[in-house]
């Protein structure tokens, strides 16, 4: 009986430190990337005052994942390209193999995922580190 709990704690053990090892899930970086774009967007359809197209991210490759510290928490920068579908009244615009790169941030908690955006500053204010959650 104590083999068995020693086993089971040796295989979580093994397991919690392969997780932090690991990078984000293709899924993590299709919504990184999504949530980047829409940003982008909606800052574009401001100025011009115009509405957001809806769009779809599809076919996310990742072709380099090198893992780094950002603000004292493990992160990874994310390279690769993607398929976007801009979705317009009566049609769809299709751009293949764009390429991107993302800073994504995991939590101390170890439960979610953030996007990373270095944001220059002002005087006051130096240039930082700004993130925000993934949702699931």
């Amino acid at each position: 009986m104590v083999k068995m709990i020693l086993m089971a704690m040796l295989v979580w053990l093994l397991g919690a430190c392969s997780a932090e090892v690991t990078g984000p899930s293709s899924q993590v970086v299709e919504r990184a990337i999504g949530l980047q774009f829409n940003q982008t967007q909606q800052d574009l359809s401001q100025q011009l005052h115009l509405d957001s197209p809806r769009f779809d991210i599809r076919h996310v490759a990742v072709g380099n994942q090198q893992p780094l510290v950002i603000e004292k928490l493990p992160a990874f920068r994310v390279q690769g390209t993607y398929d976007l579908v801009i979705k317009v009244p009566q049609r769809q615009i299709v751009q293949t193999e764009n390429p991107f790169e993302i800073y994504l941030q995991w939590q101390k908690e170890g439960k979610t995922w953030r996007l990373a955006q270095f944001k220059a500053g002002s005087a006051a204010i130096g240039a930082r580190w700004v993130t925000q959650v993934i949702s699931e």
